[in-house]
């Protein structure tokens, strides 16, 4: 017992022992990115064995403290006794509840090596400093207007993203997994279902504002530790927080908070490897109930300016910087593109689907010559689209158009937002479209084009054999005449071919009708006049996230200009009766465009869309 005292006084000496404080940062250099600095920096070492001194003391007196009330036993003052320094930091550590030190617990920092091949791989070698500047000022927060409340605004170009990957985890659990927001150890079942809901329906509510403070931040907490777990193959999450926030924790004896982290912050700026390597510091959980933790712990970080960055650096290490380059086409290009520093594909593709993968059709596409291309190679959660599918530049596959939960990022040339619906059931496919994706999977297996949407000849033949469909023979002749068969031209014969034989010809016109509500956000602040405020100089639009709710009404025809024309020949003519009566069928609504509804469409190629107010915006 004397000995273990002895130990224990020795450490509280230690602490009390001078040192240096650590130099405030300058702030932000003039010069150009990446350029070296020559400030004074407390070294990694000296830090250190200052921590590790800190923590002692901090063990000493609080058992101290305790050794007056009761004795421990022999096993426990031997096992305490025979602990090394570091040994005994990394106990009080652990022992976060009981002594209230998680904050403290910075983290190990990036070797040289590693902060360099992270720098680069993010930002390339001619990064300039305005996407620097956008990507070390965008915090993970939500929008203060009740209407958007559950949604992540954006301040800054460039990180949209990664938010937006963020934003479609947090809306599965507001809306279809709140049960699993108060729990300390999430269930993990919901991850491992089919990816089509018919079985379980559900319709979530639409009342973003009721949505309080504390679910919102636990569904953040619950998305970033899914999303970096699935980047870490459900093994491992590592979590990268700056030094200069534990420092000035510790100076303030108090737990995380706006000001203290704006106060951190202050001349923190992130230009070139050096800067991360002297910052960054990182920590591997491989429960999730000890990352959850350790993001609870942190998440004023994450909403802090270099948030949205942190978190991008947290993804990236739980995937493994050489498995991020592995999963890539083309390792030498930045993650991070030119000139405006938009988030690649790779970045979305590796928080959605967990592996930094530059396509989005499904699996590999063999180029020959032992070359292939990487695209996603599993289900997902939360799913993908793009306009760029609309200009025929991309094939976005099944498992990204057809996720488990009806949420979708929505990809433009600049830009990136979130497309979601409330009703599960807008996943379940009609009679037309399943036998659409029958079809169209048949025809894509045999597509060697890149998903330019045509095949062979003997492919074809081989399309009608799997799908059962038997078209005429001057049908045949007549697509096989070019030597290579277009989808477009096979889909338009298919739908006018009778059903008894394989085709899609339907005379009641019911066969794919549908209608359901889709909601858009986009979380960059605009003028809204629909939330206008009234001033002496009349309405002024209020700045803030939007949120359009779109009704779409996918028609039972391939264009709805065929499907009204069959309505008014089929009405006109006294066709279709049934007891004596005309089978009447709805009009659909005038049909509204924006950018958004191409987008749409590559999901449900025959949607009518309708809103009001303002056309939802993708840019």
């Amino acid at each position: 017992m004397a000995d273990h005292e002895e130990d224990l006084r020795t450490a509280l000496r230690m602490s009390m022992q001078n040192s240096p404080p650590e130099p405030k940062r300058s702030k932000p250099r003039d010069g150009p990115a990446g350029a070296p600095t020559g400030s004074p920096e407390e070294s990694s070492e000296v830090k250190t064995r200052r921590l590790q001194r800190e923590l002692m003391a901090t063990a000493a007196e609080k058992r101290m403290l305790d050794a007056k009330k009761a004795s421990p036993s022999p096993s426990s003052v031997s096992g305490s006794a025979g602990s090394s320094g570091s040994g005994l930091a990394a106990k009080v550590v652990r022992k976060d509840k009981e002594l209230s030190l998680e904050e403290v617990n910075l983290g190990k920092g990036l070797s040289e090596e590693d902060a360099k091949q992270l720098f680069s791989m993010v930002f390339g070698a001619e990064v300039t400093k305005g996407i620097l500047a956008q990507w070390s000022n965008q915090g993970i927060r939500f929008s203060p207007d009740p209407e958007t409340s559950m949604g992540l605004v954006q301040h800054e170009g460039g990180p949209c993203g990664v938010l937006a990957a963020i934003q479609a985890f947090v809306l599965k659990y507001l809306l279809f997994c709140p049960a699993e927001l108060g729990k300390v150890v999430p269930n993990m079942d919901h991850n491992t279902g089919s990816r089509t809901l018919s079985n379980s329906p559900c319709v979530a509510s639409n009342n973003f504002a009721s949505l309080t403070e504390d679910a919102k931040a636990r569904a953040l907490i619950r998305s970033m530790g899914e999303i970096l777990f699935l980047c870490g193959s459900n093994k491992r999450a590592v979590i990268a927080t700056l030094s200069v926030i534990g420092d000035d924790i510790e100076r303030s004896k108090d737990s995380l908070d706006d000001e203290v982290i704006t106060k951190s912050l202050e001349g923190l700026s992130i230009e070139s490897a050096a800067d991360l390597h002297k910052v960054l510091r990182v920590n591997t959980y491989t429960t999730r109930e000890s990352a959850f933790k350790r993001l609870q712990a942190v998440i004023p970080v994450f909403q802090s300016r270099m948030g949205a960055l942190l978190f991008l650096i947290s993804a990236l290490l739980s995937r493994g910087l050489d498995l991020v380059q592995a999963d890539r086409d083309d390792p030498s290009l930045p993650l991070v593109t030119a000139p405006f520093g938009h988030a690649s594909q790779e970045i979305v593709n590796l928080l959605l689907c967990g592996q930094a993968v530059p396509n989005v059709f499904d699996g590999k596409m063999d180029l020959g010559g032992g070359m292939s291309l990487k695209g996603v190679s599993r289900t997902v959660e939360v799913g993908f689209l793009t306009l760029l599918e609309s200009l025929n530049f991309c094939k976005v596959g099944q498992y990204l158009k057809c996720p488990k939960w009806p949420i979708w990022v929505v990809g433009s040339e600049s830009h990136y937002t979130v497309l979601f619906s409330l009703d599960t059931t807008v996943q379940d496919e009609n009679e037309l479209e399943g036998r659409e994706s029958q079809i169209r999977k048949a025809f894509d297996a045999q597509d060697q084009s890149g998903g330019g949407g045509f095949i062979s000849v003997e492919g074809f033949h081989q399309v009608l054999k799997e799908t059962n469909v038997e078209l005429p023979t001057e049908k045949v002749d007549l697509l096989c005449s070019t030597g290579f068969i277009v989808w477009s031209e096979f889909w338009q014969v298919i739908l006018d071919l009778d059903k008894s034989i394989g085709g899609l010809k339907d005379s009641t016109g019911l066969m794919g009708k549908k209608v359901f509500d889709l909601y858009h956000f986009n979380g960059i602040a605009k003028s809204d006049l629909n939330g206008s405020q009234v001033s002496s100089g009349g309405e002024t639009p209020v700045q803030r996230p939007r949120l359009t709710k779109l009704r779409v009404s996918v028609p039972p025809r391939w264009t709805p200009e065929e499907y009204m024309t069959d309505v008014a020949v089929s009405s006109g003519s006294g066709g279709n009766e049934s007891g004596g009566k005309v089978t009447e069928i709805a009009k659909p609504e005038p049909s509204q465009h924006a950018p958004l509804v191409d987008c749409i469409r590559t999901r449900w190629p025959r949607a009518v869309c309708n809103w009001i107010g303002y056309p939802p915006s993708i840019v």
